[in-house]
């Protein structure tokens, strides 16, 4: 299944400049899916991560990965409105190789457990099959609250 950037924006609170998925491929509904993104040369950070050797700081790697499983996981809900999915933590992040401008990455990530409303991923961002980052991560979920 197939979500797209208007839908996308419906799942998560993110906006630019800080929405770093374009499009997911869901292979299981709250478990399992693919996140896309091409890091484009006109990107803020790249203005200061570096001048003159611009790379997609990894921070933003990671954060990528997240918003990927919280489209997975919000997807799962059936009042997809009223919930929504923050970062708790990361743990054994590791990169491996830079991005830079007009790069396409897939993140493919992967359920592991879930604790209450604690879920738990592992997620790997790639590069032409290449590995350039891996983290596992967790998240809450959350309900919002209404004005």
């Amino acid at each position: 299944m197939k979500v797209e950037i208007e839908e996308i924006k419906r799942l998560l609170p993110h906006r630019d400049p800080f929405l770093f998925v374009d499009c997911v491929n869901i292979i299981e509904i709250g478990k399992k899916g693919i996140g896309y993104r091409k890091f484009l040369p006109e990107e803020y950070f790249f203005k200061g991560h570096f001048p003159n050797m611009p790379i997609v700081p990894g921070v933003i790697l990671i954060e990528a990965l997240a918003q990927t499983a919280g489209i997975i996981v919000a997807k799962s809900f059936a009042d997809q409105s009223q919930k929504t999915v923050l970062f708790t933590s990361v743990s054994n992040a590791k990169f491996r190789k830079p991005v830079v401008p007009n790069d396409e990455i897939i993140f493919d990530v992967k359920f592991i457990n879930k604790v209450r409303s604690i879920y738990k991923f592992y997620g790997e961002a790639k590069r032409n099959s290449y590995k350039v980052c891996e983290a596992a991560y967790t998240a809450m979920i959350i309900n919002q609250q209404t004005k």
